[in-house]
């Protein structure tokens, strides 16, 4: 719960009680109690943005003024001198179970933070929607139109950077409605993103703290967005790097573009590892395009802030998911990557790993839900996905047997235990509900996700000593480090 939300919350509920408990009400402790409380409603609006979940609050506060408006219009009456043992226990059980309500609400369903990131830069962040005209929309019925992407990039600001925060999404409304169809749950569910802050402030200036900065290339899930990481970019980006997050358009949960266009995921056609490896290709596409306008930008920003402060010569990238696919076949597939991470994704696409290893720093994250394949799904579960466990079974040894070779030629592969899948993004921060039900301390997997990832790139981009990943190989409370 936000601050002000917090002391509405005590008020209001002390204020119940002083009602149901106190012997004598005077009008004036009725005007006082409801201005007191109108008055932090009123700041909590203006300051923090009134929502839904708060609702049973807001009630308590008209609770004097209904009080007091039945004093003022009731005929003068006999005032009973006690009030019934049973009628005081029910008003005091209700009155719990509205205030338990009333705190659970926005406890459940919070306007989720994000750590502080722990780097010595600020953050700025700006965005772009880039056109590629060389590439027919794929996923469109009208012909001749053109893949057209939206980009989200975060960067080391300037010390001296103010201005504002930019929201976790510029679109409320119409993001609360992509997750409500990507994940089947009701809207209202959702709706608290549109409060949630960053610690990136739009278009800051770029820090001169250094002539050039390393640059990082992020792809997304299937159904996810560019900032589902903001965890992890807003850390990367306060310890030096220029962090471009890519949304996969009509594979994200949602793209909004300037014009005001808004376009939705479009379910994949099937789940088979021949066609995973098709939409790849697209993704791989969309990512070599983007590296493209990084180098145009690198060498002309119309905005004069990122004009030769790019390190071209030092590019990473990083996914999830299918975006962790993505970025493995471009580690293979472009020169331009230096180094990568998969977090969690099945090694799709048209190359496979060779036998002896990349021969590039790579480094496999897995969840060991991930590893167990059909293990801890149920048979229901199984067939609301259209498919049997023999064929589910299957496909997961297909998709495991391309891992076997991951952590050769010296490389990584981290098993988190005690973690799913979506541990990997932002997405169980939105509730503890999420959290609780898949059993992830979603705090302490993503700070071992930063940590490990950082260790990583500053070896590799910075050429900084390891501090973690070779003095910590084998088997830990946490996860195990493997090698090859």
């Amino acid at each position: 719960m936000r601050s002000l939300e917090i002391v509405s919350t005590i008020l209001n509920i002390l204020l119940l009680g002083w009602l149901i408990f106190a012997k004598n009400k005077s009008q004036r402790g009725l005007i006082m109690g409801t201005g007191i409380s109108a008055l932090f409603v009123l700041l909590h609006g203006l300051i923090e943005g009134l929502r839904w979940q708060m609702i049973p609050v807001y009630g308590m506060t008209l609770v004097p003024v209904v009080i007091f408006a039945v004093r003022h219009f009731s005929k003068p009456k006999e005032v009973k001198k006690k009030v019934s043992r049973l009628r005081l226990i029910l008003i005091t059980t209700l009155a719990v179970l509205y205030s338990f309500i009333a705190v659970a609400l926005p406890l459940l369903l919070p306007v989720f933070t994000f750590e502080k990131p722990t780097g010595p830069y600020k953050i700025g962040t700006v965005s772009y929607a880039w056109k590629d005209d060389q590439r027919e929309e794929l996923h469109t019925p009208e012909p001749g139109d053109k893949r057209e992407l939206m980009i989200q990039i975060w960067y080391p600001a300037s010390s001296t950077a103010k201005g504002k925060k930019a929201p976790y999404v510029s679109h409320p409304d119409v993001f609360a409605d992509g997750y409500s169809k990507a994940l089947h749950m009701p809207k209202l569910l959702f709706t608290s993103i549109g409060f949630a802050k960053t610690h990136a402030i739009e278009a800051a200036e770029l820090s001169d703290q250094e002539s050039t900065y390393p640059v990082l290339i992020f792809s997304h899930s299937l159904n996810g967005t560019k900032n589902q990481n903001t965890f992890e970019v807003e850390q990367l980006a306060s310890h030096g790097y220029i962090v471009v997050g890519i949304d996969h358009t009509y594979r994200s949960t949602i793209s909004v573009f300037p014009d005001g266009r808004a376009v939705q995921f479009v379910p994949q056609e099937s789940n088979t590892i021949d066609y995973l490896d098709q939409i790849n290709e697209e993704w791989v596409e969309d990512a070599k395009f983007v590296l493209d306008q990084v180098e145009k930008l690198a060498k002309n920003d119309p905005d004069h802030r990122f004009t030769d402060r790019m390190d071209l010569e030092r590019i990473g990238m990083f996914g999830h998911s299918f975006g962790g696919a993505t970025t493995t076949q471009m580690l293979m597939t472009d020169s331009r990557i230096k180094a990568a991470i998969n977090m969690d994704g099945g090694l799709y696409g048209k190359l496979r790993i060779p036998a002896d290893g990349l021969k590039k720093p790579f480094l496999m994250m897995s969840a060991d839900d991930t590893l167990s394949g059909t293990e801890h799904m149920s048979d229901a579960y199984i067939a609301s996905q259209g498919t049997t466990r023999a064929e589910l079974t299957q496909f997961f040894e297909d998709t495991f047997a391309r891992q076997t070779s991951v952590a050769m030629g010296g490389n990584y592969w981290m098993k988190i235990k005690n973690m799913k899948h979506m541990g990997f993004s932002d997405m169980y921060l939105i509730s503890p509900l999420f959290e609780k039900s898949e059993g992830v301390d979603v705090h302490r997997v993503h700070q071992l996700i930063n940590d490990y990832s950082l260790d990583f790139f500053d070896h590799y981009l910075k050429q900084e000593p390891l501090k973690l990943l070779d003095q910590n190989i084998g088997d830990h409370p946490g996860f195990s480090l493997q090698k090859g």
